[in-house]
């Protein structure tokens, strides 16, 4: 299975690309950020974000994907433009067809180390483990992203298990 996993920004949203063999390992197939500029237009900040996750998604071909839910920040026009970025994530995500779940950042800390209050660090050196990488990726929204994307792998196994019984 391939999982596209999404932390979603206006200014950076990162991303991961994540492969399961049939031996249950998991490999990065390929992580980074999409960067829009500061200066241009909203508007034109989605449309290219847009256009670069669908790309993405053409390149990798996932079989399905996972995001980051918004969490209420301080900044509240921090907030409504991430909102406003994660709506153009799922758009993507629906018009390439695909499946995609949405996690909170404390689903996503309780999956990848085992503690859903774990810190930042935290989190990088476990992703860095899991995917046998030999340093935290970076930025830390790609980081953020393929901890994403481990979450839904993990959690996917957890719903089918509990499906089949």
């Amino acid at each position: 299975m391939i999982v596209l996993g999404i932390d979603p920004g206006t200014a950076i949203t990162g991303y991961g690309v994540i492969h399961e063999t049939p031996e249950g390992e998991i490999q990065t197939i390929d992580y980074g950020v999409i960067t829009t500029p500061a200066g241009m237009p909203l508007e034109q900040r989605l449309r290219n974000l847009y256009q670069q996750l669908r790309e993405l998604m053409l390149l990798h071909q996932p079989d399905s994907g996972a995001v980051e839910k918004l969490f209420f920040q301080r900044n509240v026009k921090t907030a409504l433009a991430v909102g406003q970025a994660r709506g153009v994530v799922l758009l993507a995500f629906a018009e390439s067809g695909l499946d995609v779940i949405s996690y909170s950042p404390m689903e996503v800390k309780q999956a990848v180390t085992g503690y859903g209050a774990a810190d930042k660090k935290q989190v990088q050196q476990m992703v860095k483990a899991l995917l046998h990488l030999e340093k935290v990726p970076h930025p830390d929204d790609a980081a953020d992203a393929l901890a994403v994307a481990i979450c839904h792998l993990h959690s996917s196994h957890y719903l089918n298990r509990t499906r089949s019984e």
